[in-house]
């Protein structure tokens, strides 16, 4: 049983990491491999190889997740050192998160999922008020 605890510990750390790291890495494909390294290295210091496979796991999907976000706010005007303090906090509070049973699991799922949607939608402009404005 406390296998299944250490790797999603794990895991739920490695998305904190990818998180942080999506926010303050400008590259993508860097900041997913980096996240990835981590999270094998939290992995290899806190288990075996189990642990390490559930931490890059978890950083890529970290990554995975917080990337459209964080390029949504650059793009919206956000600054590079602002963004990244408040993505690095965010995945400072997931990687906390991340030591209550179960949770890991859920932060490696919902930072995919998350993912997803986010690029469904991400042509896509909501018109609010403007489609009220007659021309």
């Amino acid at each position: 049983m406390a296998d299944w605890y250490w790797i999603g510990s794990t895991a739920g750390i490695a998305v904190g990491c990818g998180i942080a790291l999506s926010g303050s890495v400008t590259r993508r494909a860097l900041a997913a491999l980096l996240a990835a390294a981590v999270g094998v290295g939290v992995g290899l210091a806190l288990g075996e190889w189990d642990e390490a496979v559930g931490g890059a796991v978890g950083g890529l999907a970290g990554v995975v997740g917080s990337a459209p976000v964080v390029r949504g706010a650059l793009t919206r005007g956000g600054t590079r050192g602002g963004t990244a303090a408040l993505v690095g906090l965010a995945g400072l509070v997931v990687a906390a998160l991340a030591l209550v049973p179960a949770v890991g699991y859920l932060e490696a799922v919902t930072a995919s999922v998350l993912a997803v949607r986010l690029r469904r939608h991400s042509g896509k402009r909501f018109a609010g008020l403007r489609i009220l404005a007659r021309d």
